[in-house]
């Protein structure tokens, strides 16, 4: 399968404006591209119904989240999403995924719920994980009109890895449970033997090499690579997760592995929606300007999400 025309104009505009790889450069290098390429590569940032912004109590102090409730969603007893965004655990904020979180609010009725969790290697492995479960327990107490029942975890790429672990935790009752989880071109295995990494290790985006970068910075020592909550491939069941949506883009060094662990989940009898884009790029889903895929993916997704997390029913008078 060949790129799609849209992911392959997306990597000449990343190229051009001097984007990834990021390994030859410092963390604060790193962080400084990453967020100027925002206005080139995201969607519309199309209204919600309301958008805040507070700080919840975390495990090492503030977590700042951002709220966005979606048009339609109501006051109370609302579903919600808790989207935990990518970066390679290193790079990226409340800004970088903000289109997919508004989308994501307003085609789901949802409140969407972003925390700002500590990155590495300031803060490594598992002080981004902890931040994230501080943000879901905070959701479920239901202060934010959400109704503790319906609701999810998602991410991508590193906060896909972040979604999936938090998803795990929630089914051994070590986190608020959850309804479901979407999981978009996830890291579930930090090994990175993947032969995903050898076809397409350059020149699609995000490199081997990149990859690794991140890694090393997450982990504390090389024992946690092999820690299910660093690789959740690992873990040695995932039955009684909740039910899942993945997303596979087929030009990624993370499809193999994201494959892996949705055939996984479905032969430890999770129920399962599998999404493969053949013709895109890992990270396509942040960069809705170009790629209509984009928008129509978290379109995907959110239905899915309705289906998973009805709306109550309510006796007539």
């Amino acid at each position: 399968m060949t790129l799609d025309p849209d992911a392959l104009r997306a990597l000449e505009i990343g190229r051009a404006a001097g984007g990834e790889p990021f390994e030859n450069d410092s963390v604060a290098a790193a962080r400084a591209t990453y967020n100027a390429s925002f206005p080139t590569l995201q969607g519309e940032h199309e209204p919600v119904a309301a958008t805040e912004q507070q700080q919840i109590d975390g495990p090492n102090g503030p977590v700042t989240i951002r709220i966005h409730r979606g048009i339609g969603a109501p006051r109370t007893g609302a579903r919600a999403v808790l989207y935990l965004h990518g970066g390679g655990w290193v790079i990226g904020n409340l800004s970088s995924h903000d289109d997919i979180c508004r989308w994501l609010a307003n085609l789901g009725n949802a409140v969407v719920v972003c925390p700002d969790y500590r990155l590495a290697p300031e803060h490594k492995f598992p002080a981004g994980l902890e931040d994230c479960a501080a943000a879901l327990r905070f959701m479920a107490a239901g202060e934010l009109g959400i109704d503790p029942t319906r609701i999810a975890v998602a991410g991508d790429s590193a906060g896909g890895n972040l979604a999936a672990v938090l998803a795990l935790l929630a089914r051994d009752r070590l986190a608020p449970p959850l309804a479901a989880q979407i999981l978009i071109y996830p890291n579930t295995d930090a090994r990175q033997t993947a032969d995903s990494y050898r076809r397409f290790g350059e020149g699609f985006g995000l490199t081997a090499a990149t990859m690794a970068w991140f890694r090393d910075h997450y982990v504390r020592t090389p024992d946690d690579i092999a820690d299910w909550r660093v690789s959740p491939l690992l873990a040695s069941s995932l039955a009684g997760a909740p039910s899942a949506f993945v997303v596979i883009a087929g030009h990624d060094i993370l499809a193999d592995e994201g494959t892996a662990y949705a055939e996984r989940l479905r032969a430890d009898g999770v129920p399962l929606a599998l999404r493969h884009w053949p013709g895109q790029i890992h990270g396509f889903v942040s960069m809705g300007r170009h790629i209509l895929a984009a928008r129509q993916t978290v379109s995907e997704a959110a239905a899915w999400l309705r289906l998973q997390t009805p709306e109550p029913i309510t006796q007539a008078d």
